[in-house]
């Protein structure tokens, strides 16, 4: 199913009613300070959309290749963040390589899919709804979408009434998030969950004098509900303002503040999607890669900071994933043309930490690109099935394996 941010919160207060109080459910509680009582495992992908170049990212630096094939766009060695004595990371990822010590990120290397199209629409969709095909394959439902319309499915009459996914940000809906019966709505900002104004005291005191029928009742308490809700955003913000995890000021990192405030009040809203765009760099890349892998790094070790010190480090985690990666040879304009494989980051403190799979090499190509080494939709398995707890569908029904990636899970 799928809505938007008029819809999720929208002008109208009938929608809002319904709304409001499937986010979040501690509304009673406002003379409280805000303290989550969220619980279940959340999901937050970012999506590095545009085709990141993943051997300017988890860089091979060992690999006689390395210096063969990038001469403009070879980073010095001096300067990278070495992981082992054959992978290091962007000079700018030093927040990552942090977490990467801490023992909180994993990095899973060369990851694609069979026969891999350079397309950035074909591509993406492919990811997006873990199903292979050119163009002209129909996509109704993104893998996401299909993992939460399995879990309602498991949880019957259980299930909770908060929605089911949260995009953050005014882009469109991706594939990646629809589905047949899961809601899944989009949120720009916090501003849009703040009620203030005339039009809603007025509301909030029309609900008080409200209790003549059951009809009534039911509405007057959820317009409360909502009110409470509000409140306590209000003061998880306040709170915020006054000292805390201090964010980065980049687009990035003001969405992954925003879906930690809706963690922190209590969200059951398990899947949180924010998209980084920017990647496509064909032209003068190195600039514009240092600041997109600084703003990605960064912005996760806030969030994962900020997470901690809140006590729901645990309970999350964060995915990152590129449509494909660049092609080996850098081109003529300093940049580098569309690939195929590339890493995936799976950050958070359950996360079993280290390189997963083996490092791509740069002297075996496949007419140029990278060889694949794990096929994405394992990594979707691993995730569904060992974090999200959806067992009865696969993320994939062409997925083989379900990748090891969290803490406990049997290797």
């Amino acid at each position: 199913m799928r809505t938007n941010r008029r819809t999720f919160l929208g002008q109208s207060s009938v929608v809002t009613l319904g709304a409001m109080p499937a986010l979040a459910c501690r509304g009673a509680s406002t003379a409280a300070l805000p303290k989550s009582n969220r619980d279940g495992k959340v999901l937050v992908v970012i999506q590095m959309s545009g085709g990141n170049d993943g051997i300017n990212t988890v860089v091979p630096y060992s690999d006689e290749g390395y210096a063969k094939h990038r001469n403009t766009l070879r980073l010095p060695v001096d300067r990278l963040i070495k992981l082992d004595d054959s992978a290091a990371l962007h000079p700018s990822m030093r927040s990552a390589a942090d977490l990467f010590e801490d023992g909180r990120l994993a990095i899973v290397q060369g990851v694609g899919y069979p026969n891999p199209s350079r397309s950035h629409d074909t591509s993406m969709a492919v990811w997006h709804s873990a199903e292979i095909g050119d163009e002209n394959t129909l996509r109704p439902h993104g893998w996401l979408g299909k993992a939460m319309d399995s879990r309602r499915a498991q949880a019957g009459a259980d299930v909770s009434n908060a929605p089911d996914m949260v995009l953050l940000g005014d882009e469109s809906q991706p594939l990646a998030i629809q589905s047949r019966r899961s809601i899944a709505v989009a949120l720009s900002n916090l501003t849009d969950l703040r009620l203030r104004g005339p039009r809603w005291e007025a509301a909030e005191q029309g609900t008080r004098n409200s209790a003549s029928n059951s009809l009534e009742n039911f509405v007057g308490q959820t317009m409360q509900n909502a009110m409470a809700t509000a409140s306590a955003l209000e003061q998880t913000i306040e709170q915020s303002h006054r000292g805390g995890v201090v964010y980065p000021s980049t687009q990035l990192g003001q969405r992954m503040q925003v879906i930690s405030t809706l963690l922190k009040c209590g969200f059951q809203t398990p899947v949180y999607y924010a998209i980084q765009s920017g990647y496509d760099t064909h032209a003068a890349q190195m600039p514009t890669h240092a600041f997109l892998l600084r703003e990605f790094s960064d912005a996760i070790q806030a969030f994962l900071k900020d997470l901690d010190s809140s006590g729901l480090a645990d309970q999350v985690c964060v995915l990152g994933f590129s449509e494909f990666g660049r092609r080996v040879t850098e081109n003529g304009s300093a940049g580098t043309d569309h690939g195929t494989a590339g890493p995936v980051f799976i950050a958070g403190n359950q996360v079993r930490p280290g390189l997963v799979g083996a490092q791509p090499k740069l002297l075996d190509l496949d007419g140029g690109d990278l060889r694949m080494g794990i096929d994405f939709r394992d990594v979707y398995q691993g995730i569904t099935a060992n974090w999200l707890g959806v067992n009865q569908d696969r993320a994939s029904e062409d997925s083989q394996h379900s990748l090891k990636i969290f803490k406990g899970s049997l290797s």
